[in-house]
């Protein structure tokens, strides 16, 4: 995958066929900090390789995961950078529905408000009137 092919791509992540293990999650050369930060703090490790021109930078999954464990730190990385704004490519072959979902479980807990327990629900609305008949 070459990022350069898609302008509206921040991050593809996929699995290299010449070297199959780890994932890899390759940003844009140039890529805000901002991004970089939120992959390492996801679990994924920072790569760089120095070259008389650009620097590269990429992630990978940790060594000694197992392919489906890489595919679920994957999948649940990918949340926080499309809230973020951040434009996420994944091989669908590397992405864990079960993660995705328990990732949007866990994002939409976090953004109700806090019920007070000892408060009774509110009452259904039902208008001015009242229930219709």
């Amino acid at each position: 995958m070459n990022l350069a092919d898609d302008n509206n791509t921040d991050v593809e992540i996929y699995r290299k066929a010449d070297h199959p293990d780890p994932l890899h999650i390759v940003t844009r050369t140039g890529a805000p900090e901002e991004l970089l930060a939120r992959l390492d703090a996801s679990g994924l490790e920072r790569r760089q390789e120095v070259t008389a021109g650009p620097v590269y930078t990429w992630h990978e999954t940790p060594d000694g995961l197992g392919q489906r464990a890489q595919r679920q730190l994957a999948t649940r990385a990918i949340l926080p950078l499309m809230i973020a704004g951040f434009n996420v490519n994944i091989d669908p072959d590397e992405l864990d529905v079960t993660a995705w979902a328990q990732s949007m479980l866990a994002h939409r807990a976090s953004q109700k408000p806090n019920a007070d327990p000892s408060q009774p629900p509110p009452p259904p609305a039902t208008g001015p009137h009242g229930p219709r008949r």
